[in-house]
């Protein structure tokens, strides 16, 4: 059972950086799109970044392009979202998902099924 395990959200002032954690347990025979999603307050959760575990291609939305950069850890299955340059339409909560694909990873087009709780991001002006 894929299992996922959100951390490293916290308070940032704006222009400085956090690193986010998902601790993921996936089945090892399976390709999946791993990806980030960032839901702000009042707002719809959206996918922002995915990386597919099959090839490491990586995907972004317009919003974060230069500024966040996604990866895996191939050792332990922890995904990564490195994010620099924070601004305050940051903020929210952020939540990392799993959805095995045969490479299809557009969080625009895949519905994902496996859900970390979500970590919270704060960026203060």
């Amino acid at each position: 059972q894929v299992e996922l395990v959100e951390s490293g959200g916290g308070s940032v002032q704006a222009g400085g950086s956090l690193r986010l954690s998902c601790a993921a347990s996936l089945n090892a025979n399976t390709r999946y799109c791993m990806a980030w999603f960032h839901q702000a307050p009042g707002g719809e959760r959206e996918g922002i970044a995915t990386i597919y575990t099959g090839g490491r291609s990586t995907w972004y939305a317009a919003s974060v392009v230069g500024r966040f950069t996604i990866s895996q850890d191939n050792a332990n299955d922890t995904l990564y979202l490195q994010m620099n340059t924070l601004k305050s339409d940051d903020a929210g909560v952020y939540y990392c998902a799993a959805e095995p694909t045969g490479g299809y990873c557009d969080p625009r087009g895949l519905t994902f099924s496996k859900w970390g709780q979500g970590t919270q991001v704060t960026v203060s002006s």
